[in-house]
């Protein structure tokens, strides 16, 4: 829940336009999120599905990009952000990643380059990393 408000605050913070929430992700409100995303539960609309393909059968004409390091992802800094669509970014579960059924109704699969010890930044974190990202070249 505590990533949750996380990613309500970061989104709220480049005003994104709406968060859909899938599965067993937990949804405002609740004091765990309102702990971590102090108000931005209530700025930033979001929806509730019961599955990610149900959320992404919404989003029509959408360019979908998934963070997960996959074969053939590539590295953040080399996604081509298009400027004329609407971006979803898909981020997935903090221990499993997004599922690999979603990653084929995805436009692009791009990952965040690690060189650490550990082989992940935390959901937050990474979500953080790739709307900062996506802004910057929006804005190019």
């Amino acid at each position: 829940m505590h990533n949750v408000g996380a990613i309500f605050r970061t989104c709220d913070g480049f005003r994104i336009e709406k968060i859909l929430l899938c599965g067993i992700t937990a949804t405002p409100p609740h004091r765990d999120i309102r702990k971590t995303a102090l108000g931005a539960e209530t700025t930033v609309d979001w929806m509730y599905y019961q599955t990610t393909h149900a959320a992404i059968e919404t989003l029509v004409g959408c360019h979908i990009i998934a963070l997960e390091q996959v074969k053939d992802s590539v590295p953040l800094r080399e996604a081509h952000i298009p400027k004329n669509k609407t971006i979803v970014l898909i981020v997935g579960n903090e221990v499993d990643g997004v599922d690999e059924n979603i990653l084929g109704y995805c436009d692009q699969v791009v990952e965040i380059p690690q060189f650490g010890t550990k082989h992940s930044f935390n959901v937050s974190v990474s979500a953080g990393i790739a709307l900062w990202e996506i802004f910057n070249k929006l804005n190019e």
